[in-house]
């Protein structure tokens, strides 16, 4: 009973976009048979939702008129921030493109009419420039059993997957053994899922990328505990080895920094990895649109710098020193001399 009302929610979600479905595409979406799916649509139809009927070869259902839909109870600033929301939210989970097209249609059609106004006087085009770190987008599946594990405090099993997002074989020399993680909370930093959990296998607390993580579901129950820091946005951002891998750039370089690994992870750009050295050094990993733009990155930091690599990174900096000390002497020069 709980299968079929999940499907007749989604089947009315999917009518309510206002466009002509399939049988075949409807079938498809729900993850059923065609005989089932017309099955849902009588069911709906019970229920006095009207689904219209369009004979003919280019034919299918849609929600027909006539069904009075009770208007949301969105203020102005609620109905822009949901607008937005949608707008954006593809960037950040695969799939969701279409859902979230969906889902705005569907809002339109139940809004007032001066609340309706208002979100369709936000469509917008999401544009990336070139200081954007974003990661690709996420699974919704991995983040959904993840969440559902923070929610419910289940323990999760894990393995770890490659950067690629494929899955080691025991037999593979990168293989992991597999954890057992209390899940505690879920964050959200520089386009980028993390978990904030406790290991059971190591004893630790630990930053764990999602879309690295294979998350095996239980129904073990545990308890809260006391968070490893009062501030989790630093407990995360200052985690270096939380599951970081390089970002595809043009140009990818790394360098020896005279800081700590917890300084440098919490500033460093997103799509960086950090590498700790010991106490006072660490290694950063970092892609740019431009050599120059990788070594004026590494300038920001305001540390030695060694151990650069690849050469064309030594070079860029070896560039940027020269124009930095030509406009350094020219305003020790003074105004009479310029």
């Amino acid at each position: 009973m709980a299968n079929t009302s999940h499907r007749a929610l989604r089947l009315l979600s999917l009518l309510g976009s206002g466009r002509l479905w399939s049988l075949r595409e409807l079938a498809t979406r729900l993850g059923t048979s065609e005989r089932t799916a017309r099955r849902d649509i009588e069911t709906l139809r019970a229920l006095d939702y009207p689904i219209a009927t369009v004979h003919g070869p280019d034919g299918g259902y849609r929600l027909g008129a006539g069904r009075t839909l009770p208007p949301l109870l969105f203020d102005h600033d609620q109905a822009l921030a949901v607008a937005v929301a949608l707008q954006t939210a593809p960037s950040t989970m695969f799939g969701l493109r279409d859902d979230a097209a969906r889902a705005l249609a569907a809002l339109h059609q139940v809004m007032p009419p001066a609340l309706r106004a208002s979100m369709e006087s936000l469509r917008l085009t999401r544009l990336q420039n070139y200081w954007e770190f974003p990661a690709p987008p996420i699974d919704p599946a991995a983040l959904t059993a993840v969440g559902t594990a923070v929610r419910h405090r289940h323990l999760l099993v894990t393995e770890t997957l490659r950067p690629d997002g494929t899955r080691p074989e025991p037999s593979d020399p990168d293989y992991l053994p597999a954890h057992r993680i209390e899940p505690h909370h879920l964050v959200f930093w520089a386009a980028r899922w993390y978990l904030v959990a406790y290991d059971l296998t190591d004893n630790e607390w630990r930053v764990r990328r999602v879309d690295r993580l294979h998350p095996r579901p239980t129904t073990q129950c545990f308890a809260a505990r006391a968070l490893p820091h009062p501030d989790l946005a630093h407990f995360v951002m200052s985690t270096h080895d939380r599951g970081d891998t390089p970002a595809v750039w043009q140009c990818n370089g790394t360098a020896r920094l005279n800081l700590p690994a917890h300084i440098v992870a919490r500033w460093a750009p997103g799509g960086s990895v950090v590498e700790h050295l010991d106490a006072d050094y660490c290694r950063l990993t970092l892609g740019a649109w431009s050599w120059a733009g990788i070594a004026g990155i590494l300038a920001t930091f305001d540390t030695e710098l060694t151990d650069l690599h690849p050469p064309e990174l030594v070079h860029a900096c070896r560039r940027l020193t020269r124009r930095w000390a030509t406009i350094a002497d020219t305003e020790n020069l003074g105004p009479s001399h310029k």
